[in-house]
C-alpha cells in the first residue's frame, strides 16, 4: 500500500514525504533473495578489491606513479558510487524495506549524479595520463608531476559534485501528489520527473542538457585522446611494443563501454522514450557491474600489482 504523509498541497492534493521504491518486486520471493545474496557477494568483492588497490598504491612505492594515483582514486570513488545504490537495493531485496524519505530520495539522487559526473571526469584525466605516457613517454615525468595530479583529481570532485548541484535545484522545484511508487531501485531523476505533479517539461529538457554535457563531452574528450593513442601505438617500432599498449587499451575500452553504454541508454534518449523497465535492467550494469569489474580491468590484472599484492600477503603471514 503506498504510504502518503499528510500535508496539502496546490489544488488540496496530498503532498508525498515518502517514496516507495518498487526494486523489483515482479520477481519471484526466492529469486529475489538469490539476487540479493548475489548482490551481496558482488559488492562485498567491489569493496574488497577497491580497497586493496587503494591499500597497494598507499605502502608499494612501485605503485606510487600517476597512472596507480588516479586508478586509487577512482578505486575509492566506486566505493561510494556503487554504495550510494547498491545499499538500498540489498535493503529492498532482503528485508523488504522499501519506503524512503523526500529528503533521502533527493540526497541519493545529489550523491549518485555528483560521483557519476566526478567519475566522467576522473576517466578523461586518466585516459589524458594515458596519452601522455604513451605519446609524450620523454616529458611524462616533467608533465605528470604530483602536484599537477592532485589538481587533477581535485578538480574532477568539484566539477561532479557543482553539476549535480543543478541537478538537486531541479529536483527541489518538484512537487510530489499521489501516487507515491517509484518504479526503480532508487531515486532516479527519470521515475522521480513522471511521478511529479509539476509541470516537467523545461526541466526534462535542462535535465537532458546537463547530463548530455557530462556524459556525450566527457566521451569525446576520451575518444579523442584514445586518437592520437592508437596513432602513436601505430607508429611504434617495436611489435611487442604495440601488442603491449593495444592490450591495456582495449581492456580501458571495454571499461568505457560499459559505463558510457549504459549511460547513453539510460540518459541520452528524449524522456518519452525511455522505458522504465528498461531503465532498472540497464542501471544495473551502471551500478553494480561497472564498479565490481573495475578492479580487475584497471589493476588487479597487471603484473606490477600482482607482485606488489603477493609480497605484502607474504610480509603479513610472516608477522602472523
Amino acid at each position: 500500500q503506498d504510504v502518503l504523509k499528510s500535508g496539502k498541497g496546490a489544488g488540496n492534493e496530498t503532498v508525498v514525504a515518502e517514496f516507495i521504491l518498487e526494486g523489483f518486486s515482479g520477481l519471484d520471493q526466492r529469486l529475489q533473495l538469490f539476487l540479493s545474496l548475489l548482490l551481496l557477494l558482488i559488492y562485498l568483492t567491489t569493496m574488497m578489491g577497491n580497497t586493496m588497490i587503494i591499500f597497494l598504491v598507499c605502502v608499494d612505492r612501485r605503485l606510487q606513479t600517476p597512472m596507480y594515483f588516479f586508478i586509487s582514486s577512482l578505486a575509492f570513488l566506486e566505493i561510494w558510487f556503487t554504495s550510494s545504490t547498491t545499499i538500498t537495493l540489498l535493503a529492498i531485496l532482503s528485508s523488504g524495506r522499501r519506503t524512503i524519505s523526500l529528503s533521502s530520495c533527493f540526497a541519493q539522487s545529489y550523491f549518485y549524479f555528483a560521483l557519476g559526473f566526478t567519475e566522467f571526469a576522473l576517466l578523461v584525466v586518466m585516459s589524458f595520463d594515458r596519452y601522455v605516457a604513451i605519446c609524450q613517454p620523454l616529458h611524462y615525468a616533467a608533465i605528470m608531476k604530483q602536484q599537477l595530479c592532485t589538481h587533477l583529481v581535485v578538480a574532477a570532485w568539484v566539477i561532479g559534485f557543482t553539476l549535480s548541484s543543478y541537478h538537486l535545484v531541479l529536483l527541489s522545484k518538484l512537487t510530489f501528489c499521489s501516487p507515491n511508487k517509484i518504479h526503480h531501485f532508487f531515486c532516479d531523476s527519470s521515475p522521480l520527473f513522471k511521478l511529479s505533479c509539476s509541470d516537467t517539461s523545461l526541466l526534462w529538457k535542462a535535465d537532458s542538457i546537463l547530463i548530455l554535457f557530462g556524459v556525450l563531452g566527457s566521451l569525446c574528450l576520451i575518444m579523442v585522446s584514445y586518437v592520437c593513442i592508437f596513432h602513436c601505438i601505430l607508429h611504434m617500432p617495436a611489435a611487442s611494443g604495440r601488442k603491449k599498449a593495444f592490450a591495456t587499451c582495449s581492456s580501458h575500452l571495454s571499461a568505457l563501454a560499459i559505463v558510457y553504454g549504459s549511460c547513453i541508454v539510460l540518459y541520452v534518449r528524449p524522456s518519452e522514450d525511455v522505458s522504465l523497465e528498461t531503465n532498472r535492467v540497464v542501471a544495473l550494469l551502471n551500478t553494480v557491474l561497472y564498479p565490481f569489474l573495475n578492479p580487475f580491468i584497471y589493476s588487479l590484472r597487471n603484473k606490477t600489482v600482482k607482485l606488489a599484492l603477493k609480497e605484502t600477503i607474504g610480509r603479513t603471514k610472516v608477522r602472523l
